[in-house]
């Protein structure tokens, strides 16, 4: 059963997301007036490092008041590459420089009410620059063994849906 978007409008716009109205036909040939959320792609990265550790931000989202443990990520600018995306956010959020990146996933965090991809990926390789640029973003940032991730995520620890699933991706690339 496809649902269709007949058409839709902004009702609400910014530099970081537009609000629209949707009028959707449904598979019974009804209509329905559904909100939808447009955002510009996200990049996120990490490094693994020889001892099968994780770059992590230990971080407070105040939208839901909670602390968790995620991977640097943020808006891609008009223009940019994902990748390049990717790399400038883990510099300046951890201080940093990652190696080759590679693509690990590509997820839509909540896609019954948003068109978000979250592009994610890593490398095995990095080099510290200095303090994080972004700093303020997280609280620290530390080498977290990537055996305990499985522990973590059961503990509520790592909040974000995409940050899980890229955790337990890259605990299953490096430990099998």
């Amino acid at each position: 059963m496809r649902w269709k978007n007949l058409r839709e409008r902004t009702v609400y716009e910014n530099r970081w997301f537009r609000v629209n109205l949707a009028d959707v036909e449904l598979p019974d040939g009804a209509h329905l007036d559904h909100y939808l959320i447009r955002l510009r792609p996200v990049a996120a990265a990490t490094v693994v490092n020889e001892a099968n550790e994780v770059l992590l931000l230990w971080r407070h989202r105040f939208i839901t008041d909670i602390w968790g443990w995620e991977l640097a990520a943020g808006v891609v600018e008009d223009g940019e590459a994902i990748e390049s995306a990717a790399a400038r956010e883990m510099e300046e959020e951890t201080g940093w420089r990652p190696g080759a990146l590679r693509h690990l996933m590509t997820v839509e965090p909540s896609n019954g009410l948003t068109d978000a991809r979250h592009h994610i990926y890593w490398t095995p390789e990095a080099v510290y620059t200095g303090a994080p640029e972004d700093g303020f973003e997280s609280d620290r940032r530390e080498w977290v063994p990537l055996k305990v991730v499985p522990d973590l995520i059961a503990r509520g620890e790592v909040p974000a849906a995409n940050m899980a699933a890229a955790l337990l991706l890259l605990h299953h690339i490096r430990l099998g």
